[in-house]
């Protein structure tokens, strides 16, 4: 103790040499030995170290030896010598640390490694460690044994839980493995069959090839006892196609004659309703007053509404043939009322075909003519001398709205 009662500091200590197994504590022989050495290298030294009978059990072994290497002994001499040859690399990693602070630090960091049992060994003889660093690494070492021996505890539980699962998947395994063998069997007896089904097609297509080589050996033989045998054959085939070409000209011959009869049938049907219809425009029209020369329309533009389809080319001669320019809606039937609209307000007369316009389409007609004081001649035949007609009475005829009556024809 140093003067006012204060303990002296500890002191480091001298010298490079490292010390023994039997010059450490009494306390530190039991971790040294159960951490350091296995079991089965410590049973061979103590075999090599005694001849007598072996020992019973492991902890006897174990106590043993820490016994002995508390003082210098063959066995301690052997136990030193196989520690030292197992830590090699572990001890020329410490030699390098030359304090004890720095040996600390070192430990400090292998204490953190996979491997303490090599650093552990190393430290506790280094020449730089004080008694302190060695009851710091000791209560290091008893802490990770029992963390050590939770973790086997917790080990052992996993280890029976793998078992059963090891278990369950060994029976799962032998099942599959079953499996796999009948399927392989069954791909074996497939495969099989297949082999047997090629060798047989195999077979029939030697056969077919001898066939067709005997064949052709015969008409070679054909045709060299009959000469002129291949161009005859070759007639015979265009006969064959000129007779096939010939019948299908004939069913279109018959196609056609067909086709002509009906068109010829429609014509003359075409004709009698025409002769039907200038009949009937004959003895309607009055016959004892000529219809008026058309008036000249100088260019106006004149609206059709209404009127059969197909005279409606002949209205657009009627009207061109005065000098004005044609201008046509159905009525209603396929043009919009929106076009029926923008082509009134174009016209500058308008001739509406009472009889073939829809309601809607005369009403908007009359109402356009109303309001805007256009010209507008009423027929109720949608013939073209109904609208020849009409074209004369337009010099009579004042501004606004003019009904002709006409005697109505059928479609």
């Amino acid at each position: 103790m140093k003067a006012g009662g204060h303990p002296e500091a500890p002191v480091e200590p001298t010298g490079s040499r490292r010390r023994r197994l039997w010059e450490l504590e009494g306390h530190a022989h039991c971790p040294v030995i159960g951490v350091c050495l296995p079991i089965a290298a410590l049973r061979r030294l103590m075999d090599k170290a005694f001849s007598g009978p072996p020992f019973i059990d492991d902890y006897e072994l174990h106590c043993a030896a820490v016994t002995d290497a508390r003082q210098r002994s063959p066995l301690a001499e052997a136990l030193q010598r196989e520690l030292d040859r197992r830590f090699m690399l572990p001890l020329r990693q410490a030699a390098k640390a030359k304090t004890t602070e720095a040996l600390a630090t070192w430990w400090d960091e292998a204490l953190h490694g996979q491997h303490v049992a090599g650093p552990f060994w190393a430290v506790l003889t280094h020449a730089r460690c004080t008694a302190a660093l060695e009851r710091r690494v000791l209560g290091n070492v008893h802490m990770l044994q029992h963390q050590a021996g939770m973790a086997v505890r917790v080990d052992l539980n996993r280890f029976e839980a793998l078992i059963d699962e090891n278990a369950v998947l060994t029976r799962a395994l032998g099942t599959a493995q079953q499996r796999s063998t009948r399927q392989v069997a069954e791909q074996a007896c497939r495969s099989e069959a297949q082999q047997g089904e090629i060798v047989q097609l195999r077979a029939q297509l030697i056969a077919r090839d001898t066939a067709i080589g005997h064949l052709r050996d015969d008409l070679q033989a054909l045709e060299a006892a009959v000469p002129g045998l291949q161009s005859r054959a070759d007639l015979g085939r265009e006969n064959q196609r000129q007779a096939e070409r010939l019948h299908e000209l004939e069913r279109r011959a018959l196609h056609w004659q067909q086709e002509a009869e009906r068109q010829q049938r429609r014509a003359d049907e075409l004709a009698a309703q025409a002769a039907h219809l200038r009949q009937r425009d004959t003895v309607l029209e009055p016959s004892a007053d000529p219809p008026a020369p058309p008036a000249r329309l100088d260019a106006q533009a004149v609206l059709c509404v209404g009127g059969r389809t197909a005279a409606v080319p002949m209205y657009r001669q009627l009207i061109e043939q005065v000098g004005g320019r044609f201008l046509h809606h159905d009525g209603g039937e396929e043009d919009s009322a929106a076009r029926l609209d923008v082509t009134l307000a174009m016209a500058d007369l308008v001739i509406c075909q009472t009889g073939c316009i829809s309601h809607d389409a005369y009403w908007r007609v009359k109402d356009h003519c109303k309001r805007t004081g256009k010209k507008c001649v009423y027929i109720e035949s949608p013939s073209a001398s109904s609208l020849r007609r009409a074209l004369g009475a337009l010099d009579n005829a004042s501004d606004g709205e003019r009904e002709l009556p006409q005697t109505a024809l059928d479609g």
